[in-house]
């Protein structure tokens, strides 16, 4: 083989299924190892049961130091082209002022905007990378990538090709998502309705021609788009090829689960405010739900999205970073982990599979989130003997080595000892 695993204390495949309970999902092997040729899984068990010729001379041997052993994860919501920052807007949340507030004051969504257009593509392009790097150091091989922050043909246009050229610049895979219908932009504040006749007769059919999205993502919120203006949206992004998704019920229960439901999407995002015929209907329409709590830290809310009570209804549970500017600065998977557990109510298992299969499935990756023979050799190697101790050692990276389809991509130095 190329590469062998080998020396951990356990491998967690996440191969089970996911309507099973989560630590049996997980399917973990006890003193498991995996062996890699070329960027396939060949080998997926017990260390004992490695195959004789299994090592050879030019294998690549990486000693897991009985750490764990797992997939990449897959982060599947985040704004990661975008100019500027809003540390302002920070210390003036922390003073007192709410999301809404500052929004209103021309803050918010629109600051990130004017930054965006006035930037160079390679200077998008260069933040981007960068942000990437984090998140690939932290342990994730697949992220979905929003726009929303150009609102206009041109500049939207602009971020999901800069998505596409980031696609071959490093090893994360992308998945690019449409959201023109993040926030109506400050040139149509005072004819709305124009904004949504762009985004449906102009933006999306453009984006469907030119195959720039995977999905086509609405916010869904008294500070931004309606229901009835949603609906058009996502079925003319429907129409032209992409699949519905929504930030949903974040900050006020604006029916935004309904209507996910209504329309077969993907996903509902956020769900902070989700109702429980919210949540019933997200699981009978099987409506993948995206927890984001380090958003919800990060803006000071109170309510956080019930994690508990939407796998307990059924519902497939996935956790992003929400990475973006405004509302989720930070690259920090393990953070989100911890307070998927601390305030979503999920158990440690929840969490990870969250992280993992459950954001793949999220975003329809047939072959992400998972170790399993024959698939691709997206591993992660860490510093602690279990996927339990992420979301306990709260914040902490234990990433110790990323392998992206075979190639070692991360190094980082280990500790004498793993942490238990």
């Amino acid at each position: 083989m190329d590469v062998v695993i080998r020396n951990t204390s356990e491998v967690i495949t996440a191969a089970g299924d996911p309507s099973w309970p989560a630590e049996r999902a997980l399917a973990a092997i006890p003193r498991g190892a995996v062996g890699i040729i070329g960027a396939r899984l060949a080998f997926v068990g017990p260390e004992n049961e490695l195959p004789e010729d299994a090592v050879g001379p030019e294998t690549k041997i990486v000693d897991a130091g009985g750490g764990f052993v797992g997939p990449g994860f897959v982060d599947p919501h985040t704004h990661l082209v975008f100019a500027g920052e809003r540390s302002l807007e920070f210390d003036l949340r922390n003073q007192g002022k709410s999301y809404l507030e500052i929004a209103q004051a021309g803050g918010g969504i629109a600051s990130t905007v004017k930054a965006t257009r006035a930037a160079t593509e390679q200077e998008l392009m260069n933040g981007a990378r960068l942000r990437l790097r984090r998140l690939l150091e932290h342990g994730v091989l697949a992220a979905e990538a929003k726009s929303g922050y150009g609102l206009s043909l041109e500049d939207e246009l602009k971020l999901l090709k800069i998505v596409h050229r980031l696609q071959g610049a490093q090893p994360v895979t992308l998945i690019p998502t449409l959201l023109c219908a993040h926030a109506v932009p400050p040139e149509y504040a005072d004819r709305r309705e124009q904004y949504v006749d762009l985004c449906v007769n102009e933006i999306v059919p453009r984006v469907g021609q030119q195959k720039l999205a995977a999905f086509c993502d609405v916010f869904v919120e008294q500070s931004a788009f309606t229901p009835d203006e949603a609906r058009r949206i996502l079925e003319a992004g429907r129409a032209a090829g992409m699949v519905p998704r929504l930030h949903a019920d974040q900050l006020s229960d604006g029916g935004g689960a309904a209507l996910a439901a209504e329309l077969g999407a993907a996903t509902a995002d956020h769900l902070e405010f989700v109702s429980d015929a919210g949540i019933e209907a997200l699981a009978k329409a099987e409506v993948t739900a995206v927890l984001v709590p380090t958003s919800t830290l990060f803006l000071r809310l109170e309510r956080y999205a019930p994690g508990r009570r939407l796998r307990d209804a059924g519902v497939n549970v996935a956790l992003a970073t929400n990475f973006n500017p405004g509302s989720a600065m930070s690259e920090s998977v393990p953070l989100a982990l911890g307070l998927a557990c601390l305030e979503n109510g999920l158990t440690a298992a929840e969490a990870y599979w969250a992280a993992t299969r459950g954001a793949a499935i999220a975003l329809r990756l047939e072959h992400a989130g998972r170790l399993k023979l024959n698939e691709p050799a997206d591993v992660v190697v860490f510093g602690c003997k279990s996927y339990a101790h992420l979301p306990y050692h709260l914040g902490i990276n234990h990433v110790r080595w990323v392998i992206k389809g075979g190639d070692v991509v991360v190094q980082r130095e280990a500790d004498a000892h793993p942490c238990e």
